[in-house]
């Protein structure tokens, strides 16, 4: 097995290290921090919230994760009994719960808005790599074309048909099938943080896959989230300050299915081909659902269109970023 799965969220573990022991000493009379880790759809989360009230901020943290693992169970592709597996499997889902027809509806909008360079019906491409550098003596020369092409068949987004009065979800083809993992996640961050919110709490960084700053630390300063290097996403290449705003990260080097680096999970729905291990791309807007799955838009989208595409989605800023540093910025 050659796929080696590093996430694109390397950025957060970047954010909690960097800022960790200013947060730590701003208002310590007043406020402490109080911080939780995980996993949301294998992805490393973090919350970090200030309190002056623990007990209180333990209880929200419960919350946050009751709505975690609720959200978990309709978004995960990994699991046989989530709503995104039983549409995958059957090719409809009725009674599908309003938040998996407003997601999918989400994500159709944005592979409208990119012309298809976003496209959430990609799964069988993906597959069809996933399972080609897992098997045996793999081919170091990725699937072969007429595979892809044959998977590529079962690309459209536009065969997602969606009734929302009627709360029902279809493939308009028999081998069809969605990820939302480019989007479940910054979705599932603005629920925690909906939920957070509701407790009492508004300072902090909620990262259920794509960190959302929420006001401004207790001293008045803003939060610091790195910039992950695609080479080495242990480091920063540079660095943001956010206030309630999200910083959602995509790059090809967080998952790569072959040994040399060639083959990455980000995939071009119109050709099949994967998109470069060495570029990562960083979208900052006001919520995380806007921001996740932009980034991966980006990378794909021609030059020309990434203001367009940048505005019409809602977002501020996209930086894009190479081992040697930043490459290009494009402001909406």
């Amino acid at each position: 097995m050659t796929v080696r799965i590093t996430r694109r969220r390397a950025i957060t573990v970047l954010a909690a290290a960097a800022g960790l022991p200013l947060l730590m000493q701003a208002n310590a009379a007043q406020a402490r921090l109080v911080r939780w880790e995980g996993t949301t759809l294998g992805a490393p989360s973090t919350i970090q919230l200030f309190s002056t009230d623990e007990a209180k901020a333990r209880a929200a943290l419960a919350a946050a994760q009751g709505e975690l693992a609720r959200l978990e169970a309709i978004f995960s592709i990994y699991r046989a009994d989530s709503a995104l597996s039983a549409l995958n499997r059957d090719g409809k889902l009725d009674n599908a719960p309003a938040e998996f027809v407003e997601l999918v509806a989400h994500a159709k909008s944005l592979a409208a808005i990119s012309d298809g360079a976003f496209d959430p019906t990609i799964q069988p491409v993906w597959q069809l790599y996933f399972s080609h550098f897992t098997a045996s003596n793999p081919d170091p020369n990725g699937p072969a074309r007429k595979d892809i092409d044959a998977a590529l068949a079962l690309v459209d987004w536009k065969g997602i048909e969606i009734d929302a009065a009627g709360h029902r979800v279809a493939l308009a083809r028999p081998g069809m099938a969605l990820t939302l993992n480019a989007r479940a996640q910054g979705y599932i961050t603005d629920k925690v943080a909906e939920v957070l919110r509701a407790h009492g709490f508004s300072q902090m960084l909620v990262d259920m896959g794509e960190p959302r700053a929420l006001e401004a630390k207790p001293d008045g300063s803003a939060w610091h989230i790195g910039i992950a290097n695609p080479a080495d996403n242990t480091k920063a290449v540079t660095s943001v300050d956010v206030v309630n705003k999200c910083v959602s990260t995509s790059g090809g080097y967080g998952t790569i299915f072959d040994e040399a680096g060639k083959f990455t999970h980000i995939i071009d729905p119109r050709t099949g081909r994967t998109a470069s291990a060495d570029l990562g791309v960083t979208v900052i807007a006001d919520t995380a659902t806007i921001a996740d799955g932009l980034a991966t838009a980006l990378i794909l989208a021609p030059e020309d269109k990434r203001q367009h595409i940048l505005r019409i989605a809602g977002a501020d800023k996209a930086i894009f970023v190479t081992p040697q540093g930043v490459v290009a910025t494009v402001t909406a």
